[in-house]
């Protein structure tokens, strides 16, 4: 009798000490959680913009490669049709992501995050085989400064009834992308977007690279933009570029230099928290 007594008397004891054991050991669980993610920075955001005869899927071998490693990734398409509606374009892919964020710019990109970079959750930005405007320069000033030979791409440069060029097809894969297989080249052919030619006269008003800390790739083997240009500009900036051995489009041909670059932006950025 005692026993089946004592039998009946502690097993409501022992069930609510398990039960107060195992709300103890889920609250622990919980409030280490809430601690480590208190504790542990976030991830910045990624904003890519592409350049002119482009769009946003000419970051097709970085995004995938960014993704895996868990960050956000959006890329802005541009109009194309001035600086300003660039800026306004880039400024509204921002505000899709959380947080602090690095801005990316290919080429005529590099030109318009160097104007929208000076938004509040710009933590840095990258320069891929682009140029650094100053305070009240244009694209166009920097391309015909007389100590650097115009690239050979200018000349497949064609104008259109309507104030945009394009670029001829037969001269596309020497200005634009030398080094990719037929097939890409082909698909940048078909998709390539104009630009409007005044774009090339609208100039910088406030260069965010100036208040954020910047990164650069060069291209080495660039004929749309003057990788000694990039170079000088870059050394204006006080920025000390990577180069490769690519074309202009070297978020396509040399993804993975792309993609660690913009990783040593983020790992800068997120250490100064």
């Amino acid at each position: 009798m005692r026993k089946i007594f004592f039998e009946k008397a502690t097993k409501p004891l022992l069930a609510a000490t398990f039960v107060l054991m195992m709300s103890i050991a889920i609250h622990s669980r919980a409030e280490a959680q809430s601690m480590t993610e208190k504790t542990a920075p976030a991830k910045p955001s990624i904003v890519l913009v592409h350049g002119a005869w482009a769009d946003g899927s000419s970051w097709s071998e970085v995004i995938p490669r960014l993704q895996k490693k868990g960050y956000e990734v959006l890329a802005a398409q541009l109009p194309r049709s001035s600086l300003a509606d660039d800026v306004a374009a880039t400024a509204r892919t921002l505000a899709r992501v959380k947080g602090p964020t690095i801005l990316v710019g290919h080429s005529w990109g590099g030109v318009v995050i160097t104007e929208a970079g000076n938004a509040e959750q710009v933590a840095g930005l990258v320069y891929v085989a682009s140029v650094q405007p100053e305070a009240g320069e244009s694209l166009g000033d920097l391309l015909h400064l007389e100590q650097f030979a115009p690239p050979s791409g200018a000349k497949s440069l064609q104008p259109d009834a309507t104030g945009y060029f394009w670029l001829d097809p037969a001269g596309l894969k020497d200005a634009f992308a030398a080094d990719l297989p037929a097939d890409k080249v082909a698909l940048i052919t078909a998709t390539q977007g104009p630009l409007a030619g005044k774009t090339l006269g609208d100039k910088i008003t406030t260069p965010a690279w100036k208040s954020k800390p910047s990164w650069s790739i060069i291209p080495r083997q660039d004929h749309s933009i003057s990788p000694d240009l990039q170079a000088w500009t870059a050394k204006r900036a006080k920025i000390e570029p990577v180069t490769v051995d690519s074309s202009h489009v070297v978020m396509l041909s040399h993804p993975d230099e792309v993609v660690r670059l913009i990783e040593k932006a983020i790992q800068a950025v997120t250490a100064k928290e």
